[in-house]
C-alpha cells in the first residue's frame, strides 16, 4: 500500500480552523509508479512529517482493482453466538461481509472505519451483504472509574482538542470521538481515557483525559478514539443529555450529546461532517 500525507482544514469544536494531516491508503498496485514521482512541498510557517498510521486490513480481488481511500462507514466490528462476523452499521442496521470470513481483529468487539460495496448475495439473516474492500480499526476502551485528587497522574492533564466531524458520535453503544493535539513526530504514545465523572443525580457525565508522556509540542496531529458506554445506566428508551467534558488549550471544554442507550446522536451543535471522511488516525494511541 502507499500512504503520504496532505494538508487541509478541520473545524475545532468551540475554536477556529488549523490544519491536520490526511492519510490515503492505495493498493499494492501503484506503490512502485506513484511513490517514485510523488513529492510533498510545504510552504509557510512548518512542515509536516509522516508520525504513523494503523494497520489497515485489506481484501483484494484477483484483478487488483483500487478501491476508494475514503472511508463510507463507521461501524462496529461484532459477532453472533455462533462466531459469524458481522458489522453493526447503525441501531438497525447490519452488514454482511461476504468476503471477509473472520475479523482480522480476532474476538475483540471493535470500532472502525470501512469502505464497503452493497452486493446482491444472501445476507445470512442480516440486513444487507457487502463486499468489504479495506477496514481499519480505531482504539475501542471501557470508560475508565473516577480517581478524585489522583486523576492526573493516573490519566494525564494534557490539553488536546475535539473536532466536530461526522464520525464525533455517540452510537451503538459507543462514544467515537476524533481529537486533536500536538506531537513532534518522533512517535511517542499518547494515552486517551474516558473517565467516568456522573454522580446519582446525573450519572451522564463523562471526562476525557489525555497523557502525551511529554509529547506536546510541535505539529498538529490527529487521532480517532472510541469508547464504550455500557457501564453508563440505561436510558430505558429516553433521551437524556451526555455531557463530554475535557481539557482545551484554551481551558476546559464541555459538549452535549443528546444520548439514548444503543441509538446514534451526534452532537447537538454540528457542524463540519466532510473532513474525516478523508481521515484515518495520524497519533500512535493506547
Amino acid at each position: 500500500m502507499i500512504r503520504y500525507i496532505n494538508i487541509f482544514r478541520g473545524r475545532i469544536i468551540g475554536g477556529k480552523c488549523v490544519y491536520r494531516i490526511k492519510v490515503y491508503c492505495f493498493n499494492n498496485e501503484y506503490k512502485n509508479n506513484m511513490m517514485k514521482h510523488f513529492k510533498v512541498c510545504l510552504t509557510g510557517f512548518f512542515s509536516v512529517f509522516f508520525l504513523s498510521v494503523g494497520v489497515v486490513s485489506c481484501w483484494n480481488d484477483d484483478d487488483y482493482q483500487f478501491y476508494s481511500s475514503y472511508p463510507n462507514a463507521l461501524v462496529t466490528v461484532k459477532h453472533t453466538s455462533d462466531s459469524v462476523v458481522y458489522l453493526q452499521l447503525n441501531d438497525t442496521t447490519t452488514l454482511f461481509p461476504v468476503n471477509m470470513p473472520r475479523s482480522p481483529f480476532g474476538e475483540k468487539e471493535v470500532r472502525a472505519l470501512t469502505h464497503f460495496k452493497f452486493v446482491d448475495k444472501p445476507s445470512e439473516g442480516f440486513s444487507k451483504a457487502v463486499h468489504v474492500n479495506w477496514i481499519d480499526s480505531i482504539l475501542t476502551k471501557q470508560l475508565a472509574p473516577w480517581k478524585a485528587e489522583a486523576n492526573d497522574s493516573v490519566y494525564g492533564n494534557d490539553p488536546l482538542e475535539i473536532i466536530d466531524d461526522w464520525v464525533t458520535i455517540a452510537e451503538d453503544g459507543y462514544l467515537t470521538l476524533r481529537f486533536r493535539t500536538q506531537t513532534d513526530g518522533r512517535g511517542t504514545r499518547h494515552a486517551l481515557n474516558l473517565v467516568n465523572n456522573g454522580t446519582a443525580e446525573n450519572p451522564y457525565v463523562v471526562e476525557l483525559r489525555h497523557n502525551a508522556h511529554g509529547d506536546i509540542c510541535g505539529y498538529p496531529a490527529d487521532g480517532l478514539v472510541a469508547f464504550s458506554l455500557d457501564s453508563l445506566p440505561d436510558t430505558q428508551g429516553k433521551t437524556v443529555k451526555l455531557t463530554l467534558r475535557w481539557k482545551a488549550y484554551r481551558g476546559v471544554k464541555t459538549v452535549e450529546f443528546d444520548y439514548c442507550t444503543h441509538q446514534a446522536t451526534m452532537l447537538s451543535k454540528s457542524g463540519n461532517a466532510r473532513s474525516i471522511a478523508e481521515e484515518r488516525a495520524t497519533l500512535l494511541l493506547e
